[in-house]
């Protein structure tokens, strides 16, 4: 099949809210570079994305939007109610956010069904979005990881009762979406770990999924300057267990009772948050320097600024830091959880990996990785092949077309 119009759903997806964002903006972009026009159907906070994409905004109440998350409207904004379910969810301590834009996007896919060739959802997962093929257009999911895996973490690292249920109510939707993924035609992940778990925690057949490998934006590159002696960079696009962070604090406030260290953490926690909480009560808030809201430009000189990379991570189904970071040439030590092993390779090639979870590995691990120059450039060199040879956008593009038209393909012979 040649030229396709496609449909692309994501119901939040600024790069700055996570993986999810940056894979849309990505994978838009090489798919129109390919020829095929791409239309993103968004809620707020709405992507950035790049020239021939088209956009179509799905608006919302926006109601995690800073400075005021959890906001009540003003009477003039509900609109309709799909609004007010929306609100009504949200004081119950609901996440309706999946459910909401599926209610909307379906309204104007219905208006509009017969401008595209192919549906495809980016981890949307709600109930409404089952009605696609209905509308005569097959649909294609991508599941990043089941979040399955973020509840479980949260709700172990809860201290009380009353933060136990305010956490089984705010994951509410992960049944929905197990609901929905074992009834969806094709499912792409970004790994094999992440197609396993997804087949294991949501009850999916395995053959009805495709593992397809994410790519890394070409302007992460290796640094031209010096690294900073002793200088430490990690990644959390959440300000959540899952990301282990607290792992990783208290490895470094570990560290510095014995040397000169300093962490740089890209990150935008909850203001008076765990995060923030603990790096007070470690007493490490001197060397401690939290920044966000960079620029792409700005974070590659970030990463290739520092002599170490973290990724502490309990879970990832697939960690875009982790490749960026390799793509610049920062030596890694990694947590062993989830795809990141599939990402660096076995450990001792571009990473030295170590359990979640563990501090004292965590910190061992990064003290003799600070000691062996000739440890960290070959780290560096083999990452840096690595993600030359593996993580690519535009293979990543061709691979998702493949499935695209396999699944175009299988949904009309149903119909035939």
């Amino acid at each position: 099949m040649g030229r396709l119009n496609i449909a692309l759903l994501s119901y939040r997806s600024n790069p700055h809210v996570g993986g999810q964002g940056v894979y849309l903006r990505h994978l838009s972009r090489e798919l129109v570079a390919l020829g095929h026009r791409v239309e993103v159907f968004s809620g707020p906070p709405y992507p950035t994305l790049d020239a021939g994409v088209h956009l179509t905004e799905i608006p919302s109440l926006d109601l995690y939007a800073e400075p005021n998350p959890f906001r009540n409207p003003r009477l003039s904004e509900f609109r309709d109610l799909v609004d007010v379910e929306e609100w009504l969810r949200m004081k119950t301590g609901a996440f309706p956010e999946p459910l909401t834009f599926a209610r909307r996007v379906m309204k104007v896919l219905g208006e509009r069904a017969d401008e595209f060739d192919v549906v495809h959802d980016n981890q949307t997962l709600a109930t409404p979005l089952l009605g696609v093929e209905g509308l005569g257009l097959p649909l294609v999911t991508t599941i990043h990881h089941p979040i399955t895996y973020d509840r479980r973490i949260e709700l172990a690292a809860a201290r009380t009762l009353k933060a136990k249920f305010g956490l089984h109510r705010w994951y509410s939707f992960v049944g929905m979406q197990a609901k929905v993924a074992r009834q969806l035609r094709m499912i792409l992940t970004p790994s094999e770990a992440s197609r396993t778990d997804v087949s294991t925690e949501f009850g999916v057949d395995p053959d009805r999924m495709k593992a397809i490998l994410l790519g890394v934006d070409e302007g992460f590159v290796p640094p031209t300057k010096p690294r900073v002696p002793g200088r430490i960079l990690a990644m959390a696009s959440a300000d959540a267990p899952m990301k282990g962070v607290a792992t990783l604090l208290d490895a470094v406030a570990k560290l510095r009772t014995e040397r000169d260290v300093e962490l740089i953490l890209v990150s935008k926690p909850v203001p008076g948050g765990r995060t923030e909480r603990l790096i007070e009560q470690l007493g490490i808030s001197d060397i401690v320097t939290l920044v966000s809201g960079l620029t792409d430009m700005e974070l590659v000189d970030l990463m290739g600024s520092a002599e170490v990379a973290c990724v502490p991570s309990l879970y990832e189904g697939f960690s875009l830091p982790t490749a960026e970071l390799m793509a610049c040439g920062t030596p890694l030590v990694a947590s062993r959880a989830g795809a990141i092993p599939e990402v660096t390779g076995p450990s001792g090639e571009s990473a030295t990996l170590v359990e979640p979870g563990d501090v004292g590995q965590l910190a061992a691990a990064i003290e003799e990785l600070l000691d062996d120059p000739a440890r960290r450039a070959a780290y560096g060199a083999a990452g840096r092949a690595r993600v030359e040879k593996l993580f690519s956008w535009r293979a990543a593009a061709e691979h998702v077309v493949a499935a695209y038209n396999e699944a175009i393909a299988a949904y009309q012979e149903e119909r035939c």
